[in-house]
């Protein structure tokens, strides 16, 4: 046991500091903290009297309290589809409108599926990296869920590095197999997670709830 905090940085043990002199110090989520009366070592992240410290430099812990529930996220999806959609018509709708035409009433034929299917996958790519870009960004998230105030996290409540929204975003043809019970798994999942949510280590948060 130890009187005052110490921190391991490489392979030097220091301290003992106060909590105080820890945040002035800048510490972040993976320090390595030995607290006053413990015996092992934790990082940060795990140790509730930091986490006020953490929230004021833009973290947002999952918790209870603030997971998104389906809805919010549904809602959020449709708002994104619209403007995803109205963005990319204004450069396909010359060739996609013949087959929407199609669709519409009911005319495709097994001739038109693999166009269907080429402007599907299109139409997946654009949606995954717009998602990706501003899930990496300072907003935290698409235009549908900032309109919603939901963002998206890694698991330590920090912002989401391109690479692990990509991976995220790009699950999400996973979660979308079995007629979309990768989605629908939020409804019943107790950190209301999507599949693609539970590869990437994602949390999808309401902000300042």
């Amino acid at each position: 046991m130890t009187d005052g905090y110490h921190i391991s940085q490489g392979n030097e043990e220091k301290g003992p500091y106060t909590l105080e002199e820890l945040t002035e110090m800048g510490i972040d989520l993976d320090t390595m903290v030995l607290s006053p009366g413990a015996d092992d070592w934790q990082r940060a992240a795990d140790l509730p009297e930091f986490f006020n410290y953490f929230e004021a430099t833009g973290i947002i812990f999952p918790t209870e309290d603030n997971l998104a529930g389906f809805w919010w996220r549904l809602l959020a999806y449709f708002i994104d589809s619209f403007i995803i959609t109205n963005i990319m018509s204004l450069f396909t709708s010359d060739l996609t409108a013949p087959l929407y035409k199609k669709i519409a009433e009911n005319k495709m034929t097994t001739d038109d599926l693999p166009f269907f299917l080429q402007i599907s996958l299109l139409n997946f790519v654009v949606f995954a990296l717009y998602n990706a870009a501003l899930e990496a960004s300072p907003i935290q998230g698409s235009l549908g869920k900032r309109f919603c105030g939901l963002v998206v996290v890694d698991e330590d409540g920090r912002k989401l590095k391109y690479g692990k929204a990509l991976i995220r975003n790009f699950s999400k043809i996973l979660s979308q197999m079995a007629l979309l019970l990768g989605y629908l798994s939020i409804l019943w999942d107790d950190r209301k997670q999507a599949w693609h949510d539970k590869i990437a280590k994602t949390y999808v948060l309401v902000r300042n709830r």
